[in-house]
């Protein structure tokens, strides 16, 4: 019965192999999901995604597949509401309140409920929209959609409207996590993660589970393996933009800094506006008297840091090319002079842009950033464009 699901997620694009579509059915023949809507979703999913940006591919499949009635066929209704009498009598259990409870008792009870829903389909030969007592929409049925009736069951309708319905069969809430949206923290420390290189080095004082059991195999008695800890090497420098077109990205921007910072041990920051210029600060309620010098950031981090520029680049196109351009103060040397020194000094460099990928063009400040840093080097301020950049520094 879950060949049309299986179906439905390679047409999706998720890359489910029969294995994992087996071990879903396994799961279910032991009984992991029998009665519980949720519970047999989330054993469908761990099942058969593997990578977190196939979970929206999935959503969209399971909804498809699995979400109400509306786009069944009057002669296959029966079939697919023959839902076990004790699965139902354990839905009601879980989702409804004593209250509500004890009103479907005063009506004839739950199974009552049920069973007048059941003859209705069976009486029902067309679609229905209002009345009393069909099947349908806008009416005061207790089945349908998008009418009212205090103890009704909701069937072909996205959203509760009234929070009164006893059966809510096509309610499903799902994650957006699509590598096209923007990013929330855990997302950005999954890409992130691409960028890691481990190094061993210090006292060896982490178990060695692998050599121990080589070790004890070829001794014939227990002989315990240790090895120096595991670390992360990379040295990550990040330039963020601040202010003014900014403002708008604050949220996305401070949620991959603090990704940043819980995934690489090495990490320096500095802050800049609109472009890179002759100074640079750490605190932005000190700007304008605790500067530090590019020129000195330049010679104090070395070629093998990774250097990533955050900013949406959107500017007037005399902040990059002519010395004055600036807008808040007189730069003696242009903007793409210190851009391009940042360029040379950090051969593994990159720039993050919050702005979506596809207006671009249209903003010519941006096209010129893309020039001084190379066009690969540029990615959007999303899960895939953010991938693609941690293989850009890994070259």
């Amino acid at each position: 019965m879950f060949l049309p699901f299986f179906d439905q997620l390679r047409k999706a694009g998720v890359p489910v192999s029969l294995r994992e579509f087996l071990s879903f059915l396994e799961g279910m023949k032991t009984g992991l999901a029998t009665y519980d809507v949720d519970a047999f979703y989330y054993l469908a999913r761990v099942s058969m995604v593997k990578d977190e940006r196939n979970i929206d591919k999935f959503d969209r499949a399971f909804a498809a597949t699995f979400e109400g009635l509306e786009n069944i066929q009057l002669g296959d209704v029966l079939e697919a509401v023959d839902i076990p009498a004790d699965w139902l009598q354990k839905m009601a259990e879980k989702h409804l309140s004593d209250e509500e409870r004890k009103e479907i008792e005063a009506l004839g009870g739950f199974e009552k409920l049920m069973e007048t829903l059941k003859k209705r389909l069976e009486e029902q030969q067309k679609r229905h929209e209002g009345g009393s007592k069909w099947i349908g929409t806008a009416g005061t049925s207790p089945f349908g959609a998008y009418g009212y009736n205090p103890e009704g069951v909701r069937i072909g309708q996205k959203e509760s409207r009234h929070q009164r319905a006893t059966k809510v069969w096509d309610k499903r809430e799902f994650r957006n996590l699509d590598d096209t949206v923007e990013l929330g923290t855990r997302n950005i420390k999954v890409a992130l993660k691409r960028l890691r290189r481990w190094a061993r080095d210090g006292a060896a004082d982490e178990l060695d589970l692998d050599g121990t059991i080589r070790s004890t195999a070829e001794h014939g008695y227990l002989d315990v393996q240790t090895r120096p800890e595991r670390r992360n090497a990379v040295k990550v420098l990040l330039f963020l933009d601040v202010g003014g077109s900014m403002d708008p990205h604050i949220k996305v921007v401070e949620e991959l800094f603090s990704a940043a910072r819980a995934e690489f041990k090495h990490l320096e920051y500095y802050y800049f506006h609109n472009c890179l210029y002759e100074g640079v600060w750490r605190d932005n309620r000190r700007r304008w008297n605790a500067q530090i010098p590019t020129h000195e950031v330049l010679r104090t981090y070395g070629p093998d840091y990774k250097c990533i520029f955050v900013g949406d680049a959107s500017m007037s196109p005399y902040e990059i090319a002519y010395p004055g351009g600036a807008n808040e103060h007189w730069n003696q040397e242009s903007g793409q002079v210190w851009l391009g020194r940042a360029r040379d000094q950090w051969l593994s460099h990159l720039w993050i842009n919050p702005i979506p990928e596809k207006y671009w063009s249209y903003t010519h400040s941006i096209q010129m950033i893309q020039e001084i840093f190379g066009k690969d080097r540029m990615v959007p301020m999303t899960l895939e464009g953010l991938t693609r950049g941690m293989k850009e520094l890994t070259r």
